[in-house]
């Protein structure tokens, strides 16, 4: 019981981040306080991590959420990477909460927020 309550309770505090918050809670440790890929753990990983500011850039001037969103939730990992190096937040979010009918919806609120964020960082 008392883990469940812990389980909710963090699915709460989460619940009240926006995308910067989420981003600086989940992110910011590798692809660094600003999204240029220079973390503190950045140097410890086997392979370069990806400066985040310019992901439109690489896509020819568009943000391509449906594809960042993928990335986050898991469903598509990055092929330079072998296995999957970054955390799969869709799937830590889904477990953060409790209610198991809450549990899709806000996993998915919570990353488009942070898809959202990562356009807002665009330069």
């Amino acid at each position: 019981m008392a883990a469940l309550a812990g389980t909710s309770a963090r699915a709460e505090d989460l619940g009240r981040y926006d995308g910067a918050h989420l981003y600086r809670a989940y992110c910011a440790s590798c692809h660094g306080a600003d999204g240029f890929g220079d973390g503190p753990v950045a140097s410890s990983l086997k392979v370069e991590v990806p400066d985040l500011t310019r992901i439109a850039i690489r896509h020819g001037g568009r943000f391509p959420a449906d594809q960042v969103r993928r990335i986050i939730d898991g469903r598509e990992t990055r092929p330079p990477h072998g296995t999957r190096d970054m955390p799969v937040w869709g799937e830590a979010f889904r477990t953060a909460t409790a209610d198991e009918a809450q549990s899709g919806r806000r996993a998915d609120h919570m990353i488009t927020l942070l898809v959202e964020y990562l356009r807002s960082i665009q330069r």
